[in-house]
């Protein structure tokens, strides 16, 4: 298992997560991209912990998803399972399973501010806090696609899904965009990854 999680997290966080799997007897599967999740966690029929991590996460993301469900089984365990998959317990378990990796050892020193800051309160995905998405995402491979942040106002854009957007102005914490083919607004996270398109 060690020589598995090296590929795909911090050298120096393989021996404590080896631990925790150890532990609570987790069966780690990783698995090809899901768009609409990183990771999960469930507790199979015969009782045995499974998990599963999608296989094209940095290293960063990979632990910090890891971890996270490794905090669902934990907290489970912990507070039964009639608490809020996201809620207080979650919470307190994901910041204390995570403290021993905050540090220089294990992740680059302009992401351990932005990581510290995160976990006074982590959210339910990495994704919904945009400074900690953006700041993992610049160590994934390079792709087309680019941040909401940063298309330039009244660009024109495309979502996984096909759909096409003129890009409109911030309104608190996200950006009006106005569906093409409709003309209907809708509002985009600034971590929010998107395809820019050329218009002549």
């Amino acid at each position: 298992m060690e020589e598995i999680l090296i590929r795909y997290i911090p050298e120096h966080a393989v021996a404590p997560v080896f631990e925790l799997i150890k532990n609570y007897r987790v069966h780690l599967k990783i698995v090809n991209e899901r768009v609409t999740r990183h990771g999960d966690y469930r507790r199979n029929p015969d009782g045995r912990h499974q998990i599963t991590v999608n296989a094209n996460l940095n290293k960063y993301r990979f632990l910090i998803t890891l971890i996270h469900e490794i905090a669902h089984l934990v907290a489970f365990q912990k507070f039964g399972n009639r608490i809020k998959p996201h809620g207080i317990e979650w919470k307190q378990t994901f910041r204390l399973l995570m403290l021993p990796f905050i540090n220089t050892y294990i992740f680059p020193e302009k992401v351990l501010p932005v990581v510290a800051a995160h976990f006074q309160n982590p959210t339910a995905s990495s994704d919904t806090d945009a400074r900690l998405s953006m700041i993992l995402k610049s160590f994934d491979e390079p792709t087309e696609q680019i941040f909401m942040n940063d298309l330039p106002l009244g660009s024109y854009f495309r979502i996984y899904n096909g759909k096409i957007f003129k890009k409109g102005a911030l309104r608190v914490k996200r950006f009006e965009c106005t569906e093409v083919k409709t003309g209907k607004i809708y509002l985009f996270k600034p971590n929010a990854e998107v395809e820019l398109l050329k218009v002549d």
